[in-house]
């Protein structure tokens, strides 16, 4: 309004406003009638000369709604109506230059009468109220990164004397701050709405002004994306959405179909839009979202859905805006006004979204659907998803859908992460916006732990010989061990190695016995590298050179282990028909004498105790002998030939 009256408008600024008030005005009943409207009921033809032109028409004829009551009191008092008929536009403007003073007074005495400070004043409470917050709400701005990076818009807005502050509370003069939530949107005072819609930055679209609840939904949407999946855009109203989705899926190769682009004027002017902000990756439809089959063939790459349906948008913090940008119905404008909607139009809303969201929920290759409304009913948010995921409409062929906590990407608002639904009220920080997401549940293999998972592979005999010992009756669940955590990444023959090479006695005492130990050594050899073991082909003969250090430095079993040795392949064959479960046992041999080569003579040296450590089952030993690791050679404090003797 400070604007209009400092530099006035253009004719046809006016006019477009009258129609639009023609269409939305109050209509009351004949006892309260005082001013008669006579127009027609069919929607006005509007032709705006730019978006600047159809925005202050839009304020005139919403500012004329508000103020509906003390215009047609200012009328009657000033005897313009209904001793002269207005009939022309330009005969209307004479009529108000001449009765100028007259008008002037009666406002005065309107404000006297009212007691009203300013003029603000003769609104209801709540209306008064609602126009205070919309007009302290921060500005919201996304960065189309197609024409400009973040750091030159930072450094472009320094050098024009913006300073960037942390958060939104510390917002004064020239200056702005990040998003919590969209990294990419910047947040100004709203004082600057005018100073920075002038900027080279808006006026070359690198900066693009729109409520925040829309990025939210485009963020949402994208952190549901892979690379290479495409995107379903359900409506086709808000070009800004679509153009800021675009913008944030450029470099994951997806593809975003929009629907609901009917006629070709309007496809070539989408074409021309996404054309001027460098859009590449958008694909129009022509058939409605309820039109288009779930198993249409060029959307089966599509993993997500976007459903921003038409809602009452009582949430919206600058109505203004959200009308313009979402191309919404003008008389959308009464409700804001009123602060309310009628029952029986908020129930056709609320049964349409649910036929939108249902009809989303059928398409069998989507993973997830991203809901988001500017409403404040719970009609339109958190019952119509109740009402969807409890229809099971999705059928058994495919995994259900839940709820999932939003995902923005660069969420630092750790509660907002938490919560099943993203939503916030309309405040002077903030419009109103409810978003939820729906995701389809991931098949149960994939939250098995380590444990269940190894105990499918087992009972598939997946594992060999591999077997994992089972927790006793009335304790509580063994947790897997190291050994079984490497046989679970697959590494069955790789921790057989590990074991040669290095393993203390208490860490063989495991959970998970090796029976294939000694055939895996004499079939496989093993090679250090820097990074870890690696497993070569076996060579036969098995060289010197190939056996482990453990084994070059074992000496030869005793004839108990050669005996042992030869039962070996008879008991290969029971293992394969039975499994045990294996328990550790440890077998202590005798010192074995060798002669000493050094200096001192021929004075017998004794070797440290071998310890042999096999599995015993519950019939005597049914596994394998496990070889020792390394030790250190100890010498006892009295050299005899025979200690035992």
């Amino acid at each position: 309004m400070t604007l209009i009256e400092k530099k006035g408008c253009h004719d046809t600024v006016y006019m477009n406003a009258a129609k639009i008030f023609q269409g939305i005005h109050t209509e009351k009943a004949k006892d309260r009638m005082l001013v008669r409207y006579v127009g027609d009921s069919a929607p006005p033809v509007l032709a705006f000369k730019d978006v600047y032109s159809q925005r202050l028409s839009y304020e005139l004829a919403f500012n004329a709604l508000k103020y509906q009551d003390l215009l047609e009191e200012m009328l009657l008092d000033s005897c313009i109506y209904p001793c002269h008929l207005i009939v022309s536009e330009h005969f209307c403007e004479e009529i108000f230059l001449i009765f100028k003073t007259k008008l002037a007074a009666a406002l005065a005495r309107y404000r006297i009468k009212h007691d009203a400070p300013s003029i603000e004043y003769v609104l209801p409470e709540t209306i008064r109220k609602q126009h205070q917050r919309a007009s302290a709400l921060p500005l919201c701005v996304w960065i189309n990164t197609f024409k400009i990076s973040p750091e030159d818009v930072f450094r472009d807005l320094k050098e024009k004397g913006f300073a960037k502050v942390e958060s939104v509370s510390d917002l004064d003069h020239y200056t702005y701050g990040v998003d919590q939530h969209c990294g990419d949107v910047l947040v100004f005072p709203s004082s600057l709405r005018e100073e920075l819609l002038n900027l080279d930055l808006f006026a070359d679209s690198k900066l693009l002004l729109q409520d925040k609840s829309r990025s939210l939904a485009v963020h949402a949407a994208q952190a549901q994306l892979n690379s290479g999946d495409d995107i379903i855009v359900a409506h086709v109203d808000s070009h800004l959405t679509i153009a800021h989705l675009s913008v944030l899926t450029n470099h994951s190769m997806s593809t975003i179909f929009v629907c609901g682009v009917k006629s070709s004027e309007k496809e070539a002017e989408l074409r021309n839009f996404f054309s001027h902000m460098e859009c590449t990756n958008i694909q129009l439809l022509h058939e409605d979202f309820t039109e288009i089959g779930p198993i249409d063939q060029k959307l089966q790459k599509a993993k997500v859905i976007l459903l921003l349906p038409q809602c009452s948008g009582l949430g919206a913090g600058d109505p203004i805006d959200f009308i313009l940008n979402e191309h919404g119905d003008a008389e959308l404008l009464k409700d804001l006004f009123r602060g309310t909607v009628a029952k029986d139009k908020l129930s056709v809303l609320a049964e349409r979204q649910l036929n939108e969201l249902i009809h989303a929920m059928k398409f069998k290759e989507v993973q997830a659907i991203v809901y988001c409304t500017c409403s404040t009913y719970p009609e339109e948010n958190e019952r119509v998803v109740k009402k969807a995921l409890e229809s099971g409409v999705e059928g058994d062929e495919v995994q259900p859908y839940r709820l999932i906590p939003p995902d923005f990407g660069t969420c630092s608002d750790s509660n907002a992460s938490t919560e099943t639904f993203f939503k916030t009220e309309p405040s002077e920080i903030s419009s109103g916006c409810f978003l939820a997401v729906l995701a389809r549940e991931k098949d149960s293999s994939e939250n098995l732990s380590a444990e269940d998972i190894l105990g499918q592979a087992a009972a598939k005999e997946l594992l060999g010989d591999i077997l994992v010992e089972k927790p006793k009756k009335g304790k509580k669940k063994q947790k897997v061990t190291q050994l079984t955590r490497n046989i679970a990444a697959g590494g069955v023959e790789l921790k057989i190695a590990e074991l040669l090479h290095g393993q203390t006695v208490s860490n063989i005492k495991a959970e998970v016995a090796m029976s294939k130990a000694v055939s895996n050594i004499q079939q496989k050899s093993v090679s250090q590298t820097k990074n870890g073991v690696q497993l070569k082909k076996p060579m036969h003969p098995l060289s010197a050179r190939a056996l482990p250090k453990v084994l070059k430095n074992t000496h030869p079993l005793s004839p108990v282990g050669k005996a042992y040795g030869r039962q070996m392949p008879a008991r290969k064959a029971r293992a394969e028909h039975k499994q045990v479960v294996l328990k550790p046992a440890k077998i202590m041999f005798p010192p074995v004498a060798m002669p000493d080569l050094s200096s001192q003579g021929n004075r017998a040296r004794i070797s440290t105790h071998h310890c042999f450590h096999c599995c015993s089952g519950a019939k005597g030993f049914h596994g394998r002998v496990l070889l020792p690791p390394p030790c250190k050679t100890v010498m006892p404090a009295v050299l005899h030939p025979r200690p035992w003797m």
